[in-house]
Formats: C-alpha cells, structure tokens, sequence
C-alpha cells in the first residue's frame, strides 16, 4: 500500500500558515512556496539511497558520498511550478518534465494537455510535484503518464493533502510514496481543500 507521510517539521508549519493567510500577498506566497520546497526537499531527499565514491582533498584521498540514483522532476502545470527550483536546488543535475493538466471546474475532473516526458526513464527516480493533492486526479494522471513512459521508481510530493486525494491516488499507485506538509481536513462542495490554502496556481501567479 502507498506510504503516506505528514513531514514534522517546525520550518514547514511556520510557512505554511504563511501561505494559508488569506491576506499573504503574491510576492510573498511566491516565496514562501519555494522555501517550502527547499524544506520538503532537504527532508525527502534524506531518505534517498547514496553510493561511495574515493576522491582528493587537499591532503589525502577520502571516500565521499552520492545519491546512486539519477533523477526527473516532474512539476505539474501550473501550481507544480512553486515547488520546482526547490528541488531544483538540491538536485541540480535532474531532469526536469512539465506536465499540463487543467480541472474542469464544473465536472472537477483533470483533463491533459502537454508534457514533455522523455523516451526511456526506467533508470530515473521521478518525483511529482504538486501542491493541492485534492480530489487526486491530476496527480494520478501524471503519475500513470510517467509510468506509460517506463518509470519505476516514483515519489508524489504534496504541500497540502486531503483525505479523498490520498485515497484515489493510493488506489491507483500503491507503489508511490506521497509525501506532504499537511493533511488537512476534508474537500468542500467545489472540492477544494479545507482549510487548504485556496488556488495554488492563482495565488503564485496573481490570476
């Protein structure tokens, strides 16, 4: 079964009560978004397998250590964006793949419209972003995307979760571990996450 897991952190609860304050500005939600990347991603990464290798310093040779996988990020469209450069940081050398997936405001189901996935991923951890795991339709789809294209290893990481997101998607990728900042209580009637944070992808890009 998918292994879900609230990061306990003091960092991540401090700025997420930032990005939940209706009064947070733009270029302040903006930021503290990509903060909470740098925080979910130093605590993500923790867990990741490394490998030894033998190098110089300036006095001696030494064995140092590295993560023994390669890796593709894969920010969903749009709201993923905010968490991008978070990991980017931390894993540089990544790949990176943008997923579009738009919700049907009226239907509340995702539609696809653009990735630009790679041939060939099998060898590659890849870690889904996005932040609103709502209903979990926009991450099962990028998710089941990703593994058409032969990925094996994967990781969904979430800022803010609902109860019937995390059951649709463990439903369908019970291999994936899903990681998140919060689960928060229960979607409204328009399934949004309450108390959530509202539009993820309004609140970044000011629309």
């Amino acid at each position: 079964m998918t292994t879900f897991t609230v990061l306990d952190n003091a960092l991540l609860k401090t700025e997420l009560s930032t990005l939940r304050n209706k009064s947070t500005s733009i270029p302040l939600f903006r930021a503290t978004m990509e903060r909470i990347s740098e925080i979910m991603a130093v605590e993500i990464c923790r867990s990741f397998p490394l490998e030894t290798f033998e190098y110089e310093t300036p006095l001696e040779t030494t064995v140092g250590y590295r993560f023994k996988e390669s890796f593709l990020i894969a920010p969903v469209l749009r709201a993923g964006l905010g968490l991008q450069s978070g990991f980017l940081k931390f894993l540089p050398d990544a790949t990176v793949s943008h997923i579009g997936i738009s919700r049907d405001h009226r239907t509340h189901q995702p539609h696809f419209y653009y990735s630009n996935i790679p041939a060939r991923i099998e060898k590659l951890r890849c870690i889904v972003l996005d932040p609103m795991l709502a209903t979990g339709g926009s991450a099962t789809m990028a998710t089941s995307l990703l593994k058409e294209k032969g990925a094996k290893t994967l990781t969904l990481v979430s800022v803010v979760a609902a109860p019937e997101g995390v059951k649709r998607f463990s439903e369908q990728h019970p291999d994936v571990p899903i990681f998140a900042a919060a689960l928060d209580r229960e979607l409204n009637a328009d399934k949004y996450i309450l108390p959530g944070l509202g539009d993820a992808g309004d609140r970044i890009f000011g629309t």
